[in-house]
């Protein structure tokens, strides 16, 4: 799970794709924490992506940086604890110009039985799970 979250992060933006009905929707992201023990997204419960995602957990997670790839395959669980949230506002402090941890806005998900695969040209897969 630390190796998912340094790549996503080191990469700054990855592609969270979710569904709407029968129709993939992708859009840019950049948050990810990891708060005890579990890997978290952000986002605002105002959004598209906050619908999807409370009407179909599945989702997937794809970022690209210097020739390697990683896809991550999961379900989406919201905490809704403000512990969790403050937590990715701490890790992110220019989102605080926009969303607090109690606005009744500012969500955050942990990816649940997820499985990364790591990819290149160059090398064979690499594959774990959390």
């Amino acid at each position: 799970m630390e190796r998912v979250a340094k790549f996503l992060k080191d990469a700054e933006t990855y592609y969270l794709a979710t569904v709407e009905g029968d129709q993939p929707r992708v859009r840019p992201f950049g948050t990810i924490n990891i708060f005890e023990g579990k890997l978290y997204i952000q986002t605002g419960k105002v959004k598209d992506v906050s619908r999807q995602i409370h009407a179909n957990p599945k989702a997937e997670i794809c970022a690209f940086m210097n020739g390697d790839w990683l896809r991550v395959t999961c379900e989406l669980v919201e905490d809704d604890r403000v512990e969790a949230r403050q937590a990715m506002l701490d890790a992110y402090p220019s989102l605080q110009q926009m969303y607090k941890a109690d606005d009744g806005n500012t969500e955050v998900f942990y990816l649940k039985n997820a499985t990364a695969t790591f990819s290149s040209f160059t090398k064979a897969p690499e594959v774990v799970t959390f």
